[in-house]
C-alpha cells in the first residue's frame, strides 16, 4: 500500500521510479526525495471522453501526477483522510473527495442517471454532487476526504444500508443506489424539518459514510 496514515488528516506515500501518483493540486504538504510534481489535464479520468464528460458536468478538479523516488505527505483543507484499498473491485466516488490515489488505477466517469434512472439525477441535485461520479478500478489504494473521519457500512442482499445523502462519501461493490423521499424523517431523529430524502444501497459491497452533512 502506497499510502500511511500519518494522523486522521494526514497521509504519507511512497513514491518510486517507473510507477505513479494522482493527487489534488496543492494538496502536497512536503516531500523528501526526488519527486517531480506535473499538473495533468485528464488524471487518467478515461481519456478524452472522460474528460469531457467531467466537463459537461462541471466536476473537472485539478489533477497533478506524482513521480520519482521519495516520500511525499498529503493533505488538504484539513479533512479528514480514509485510505480504502481495492482488490480489483470499483470504487464510485465524488471527484472533489479524491485527495491521492495510484496510477495504476484505471479511472473513468459514470453518470448516476444509469444507477437508479431518474432517482441518481434527482440525488446529484438535491446532495449537490454532480450528475457525473468517478470511477476507480483495479488494485491499489485510494485516499478520500470527509468531514467527521469516516465509517465503513458492509451491504449484503438481506441487509441494504439507508445513510443521510449529505453524508455519503463513496461506495465500492455491486451496489444499487435509490433516492426516496421521507417526510418527517429529519423530525423525528431531531435534524431539522420539512422534507427529506434517504439513500438506500441495496446488493453487495461497502458504503463510506462521514460523520457531517457537510460539504468540502
Amino acid at each position: 500500500m502506497p499510502f500511511r496514515l500519518l494522523n486522521s488528516r494526514m497521509v504519507e506515500a511512497q513514491v518510486v521510479p517507473g510507477q505513479r501518483l494522482f493527487s489534488q493540486r496543492g494538496a502536497m504538504l512536503a516531500y523528501r526525495g526526488e519527486v517531480s510534481f506535473t499538473p495533468s489535464i485528464t488524471g487518467g479520468q478515461g481519456g478524452v471522453m472522460g474528460m469531457i464528460g467531467r466537463r459537461v458536468a462541471n466536476e473537472a478538479t485539478p489533477l497533478m501526477a506524482v513521480e520519482g523516488n521519495g516520500t511525499v505527505m498529503f493533505g488538504h483543507g484539513g479533512h479528514h483522510v480514509h485510505v480504502v484499498e481495492l482488490s480489483g473491485d470499483t470504487l464510485y466516488v465524488e471527484a472533489d473527495r479524491l485527495l491521492a490515489f495510484d496510477g495504476t488505477l484505471q479511472q473513468g466517469t459514470m453518470f448516476m442517471g444509469s444507477q437508479g434512472g431518474v432517482m441518481g439525477i434527482v440525488r446529484g441535485q438535491v446532495t449537490g454532487q454532480g450528475l457525473f461520479t468517478t470511477t476507480l478500478k483495479g488494485h491499489g489504494a485510494v485516499a478520500v476526504m470527509a468531514h467527521g473521519g469516516v465509517i465503513e457500512l458492509p451491504i449484503t442482499p438481506h441487509r441494504p444500508v439507508v445513510v443521510d445523502p449529505q453524508a455519503y462519501v463513496a461506495h465500492r461493490g455491486d451496489v444499487r443506489n435509490k433516492l426516496s423521499a421521507a417526510l418527517g424523517w429529519r423530525e423525528v431523529v431531531g435534524r431539522g424539518s420539512g422534507e427529506a430524502f434517504r439513500l438506500e444501497l441495496s446488493g453487495n459491497g461497502t458504503v463510506y459514510v462521514q460523520a457531517s452533512e457537510e460539504k468540502l
